[in-house]
């Protein structure tokens, strides 16, 4: 087997091999024997056809068979020779291939780019610092009540943040239309996802009174039928309910799923989700900056195929969370690229770091992924063991801790200056209320 390499860009390589005709001829011979064992023709017992009659009826089918098998392994081997790893399937060039002659072809294909990742060290890496006070706890418990509200009915007119239990009907073009009617219709006042026509409407309406509101569906509305249309909607009050926030009691703390200890086992639980909701952001923001800084110090030039499967992922993912089902309605590839270049580069720098430093999966660190995965289910048990059956499932929790293992490699080596800042200040709680 003759192999010739020649370069054709940064990544870019034609391998040309020619495997010897008696090779070909030798594999060609083999196979139609084979073939003739079992051949069934007409006029012969099966297996019993003269070799020359197969030769005629199966000779170009067994060459096809032959010159595939031939290319796929002297590919191969020649790969093996020549220490080279495409990045994704090569094109095939057929040069010659004619039978009774030796056989010829190119395979052009990139390879995987050499990658030496520049050291950490010298890297300034900044690192939140928080801790959750009691004031912190105590604005907590506060939303978690405005969660939860009490309602009373009063005898007054409806003012915002009371809720307005109503019936109405509703008349398009003097006539019903679908959705139009409603029994015991709660509305809370100045919620952001109220109709904003019927919120005005019943602000001062008391309970027994009846109201007449013109509702202008917009031309986005996703009911086709009604986009751009206007409506016309007898509503009669049936009750007006004040709103309250409620005690912090027994009661209280059940709903939050604490069943014993009242409100010093809330606190204590309340401090343990805070406290866990700020080491994730923490570790997030250590990650990106990380993650960052390993892109910009170690620039690479991407296969072009390693970089259109990325693009191609991210566009199927992207319209699989927008509900796209036709190929036609797929999201353009422009704006995936630099995102897509940036996640297949990442990919290539943290595998060489797991490979040159040897790296293995920290099996305690995939155990306390996957106890925080099942936590938030009912049922943690079944979800555990549901978890633990899907290959897939647990090869991605592997990954992450893998990745999360790069992570501490780099801060390890890298400048980490600590950045005091209050509970409020890192994971923007409350800033919601401020701007009210």
């Amino acid at each position: 087997m003759q192999v010739s390499l020649s370069t054709r860009g940064a990544l870019e390589r034609r391998l040309e091999v020619a495997v010897p005709a008696d090779e070909v001829h030798q594999e060609f011979e083999q196979r139609l024997k084979q073939v003739a064992r079992s051949a069934r023709l007409k006029g012969f017992r099966p297996g019993k056809a003269p070799l020359p009659v197969v030769r005629k009826q199966f000779g170009e089918q067994v060459h096809a068979e032959v010159v595939d098998h031939l290319i796929r392994s002297s590919l191969a081997q020649a790969l093996r020779e020549q220490n080279l790893t495409p990045a994704g399937g090569p094109r095939i060039e057929p040069i010659a291939v004619s039978p009774g002659a030796e056989l010829k072809y190119a395979a052009v294909f990139e390879i995987m780019p050499e990658i030496k990742v520049k050291s950490p060290e010298g890297t300034t890496i900044s690192r939140p610092t928080a801790e959750v006070t009691e004031s912190d706890i105590d604005a907590m418990i506060e939303s978690m009540r405005k969660q939860r509200p009490v309602f009373a009915v009063v005898e007054r007119p409806a003012a915002e943040n009371d809720r307005v239990t109503v019936d109405f009907t509703g008349l398009m073009d003097g006539k019903p239309f679908e959705g139009g009617d409603g029994k015991d219709v709660a509305v809370v006042l100045g919620r952001p996802e109220n109709r904003p026509e019927l919120d005005a409407a019943l602000r001062g309406a008391s309970a027994g009174e009846a109201r007449s509101v013109t509702v202008n569906f917009p031309a986005e509305t996703s009911n086709a039928t009604l986009a751009g249309k206007t409506a016309e909607l007898a509503v009669t009050v049936k009750r007006v309910e004040a709103q309250s926030l409620p005690e912090v009691d027994e009661a209280f703390c059940q709903a939050f799923g604490v069943e014993d200890g009242g409100l010093e086992t809330l606190r204590a639980e309340v401090r343990k989700s805070m406290e866990r909701e700020l080491a994730d952001l923490v570790r997030g923001r250590l990650r990106n900056q990380v993650l960052d800084a390993l892109y910009a110090q170690n620039p690479i030039e991407l296969p072009r195929t390693l970089l259109e499967e990325q693009v191609q992922q991210m566009q199927i993912d992207a319209a699989r969370n927008m509900g796209v089902r036709e190929i036609s309605q797929m999201p353009p590839r422009e704006p995936f690229e630099a995102p897509a270049r940036k996640r297949a580069a990442l990919g290539l720098i943290l595998g060489q770091i797991i490979q040159s430093e040897g790296l293995q999966v920290d099996r305690s660190r995939v155990e306390t992924r996957l106890e925080d995965l099942v936590a938030s289910y009912p049922d943690p048990e079944e979800a555990r063991a549901a978890y633990r059956k899907s290959r897939e499932a647990m090869r991605q929790i592997e990954s992450a801790a893998l990745e999360e293992q790069v992570i501490d490699w780099f801060i390890a080596r890298a400048q980490v200056n600590d950045q005091p800042m209050s509970f409020q200040e890192l994971t923007g709680f409350g800033r919601e209320n401020e701007t009210r």
